[in-house]
């Protein structure tokens, strides 16, 4: 499991914070809309973003009111496929990307990322009774795995074993974290890599899987922003700083994550 870690790490894959982050002179208006602060998400990653009835809610909702608020804007939220965010937020379609999303080179090689506000697992969802064991047995047997496409989990997966993956071959690719999770309930894929909040409230809502107790890595979260928009960037850190000072970040997560759960 270590070694798994240390060649994802050695990859550059896990996160490379604001000192990474490429600064660019702003060519466009702090936001699409005046007034309005435009978040792209794909919302089908509870407890991060999901719907209540007809309402995206969640930690990255929450956290994006805020932000909102310390900016004087208005939240729009957006949902969208997950891997069309980046692309939406370079067009300026959307000013801003938020999807429990982890900064990785190869994305900071179209975007830039805020400081972290929120750590989350890649974990490994198997049935009951699986020969997969650990994120050791998974990478070094010949089982297929599936992904919502897109993600830090598709990313890592998709990547050669010499590098922590098990190579395209054996990835599946899906729309929704939850058509991966029933390809693995009828069979079309023997284990399924996703953040480990959503895994729970999947493996709670499909009987006859587990989450092993061993996760694949470990990844920090931040927010997308256009490039060329470093005034929106600046000020969403200044937020994100106070919001983390005042602990109103860490409110919103224990609301939707207790500690002692």
């Amino acid at each position: 499991m270590k070694n798994v870690i240390k060649k994802i790490v050695a990859m550059g894959l896990v996160l490379s914070m604001t000192g990474a982050v490429a600064a660019c002179s702003k060519k466009k208006g702090m936001t699409v809309k005046k007034g309005t602060l435009t978040m792209a998400t794909n919302a089908y990653f509870q407890p991060y973003e999901y719907y209540e009835d007809s309402k995206i809610v969640g930690i990255d909702a929450e956290i994006a009111e805020k932000i909102a608020e310390k900016l004087g804007l208005e939240l729009k939220i957006v949902d969208v496929e997950f891997d069309s965010i980046i692309a939406g937020v370079q067009s300026d379609k959307y000013d801003i990307g938020m999807a429990g999303m982890t900064v990785t080179e190869d994305r900071l090689k179209t975007i830039n990322f805020t400081d972290s506000y929120a750590k989350g697992v890649q974990a490994i969802i198997v049935k009951e009774g699986s020969e997969i064991t650990d994120a050791d047995t998974l990478l070094s047997g010949d089982y297929k795995v599936g992904v919502q496409q897109g993600t830090t989990g598709d990313i890592y997966l998709s990547s050669s074993p010499e590098d922590g993956g098990v190579g395209e071959d054996r990835v599946v690719r899906f729309s929704k974290g939850n058509d991966a999770v029933v390809a693995l309930s009828t069979g079309k894929v023997d284990a399924v890599v996703i953040d480990n909040e959503p895994a729970k409230s999947f493996v709670a809502a499909n009987s006859g899987l587990t989450i092993l107790p061993t996760f694949y890595t470990e990844e920090d979260y931040a927010i997308c922003v256009n490039k060329n928009n470093q005034e929106l960037l600046d000020k969403i850190n200044q937020a994100l700083k106070e919001l983390t000072e005042d602990g109103t970040i860490a409110a919103i997560i224990e609301k939707y994550i207790p500690s002692n759960s």
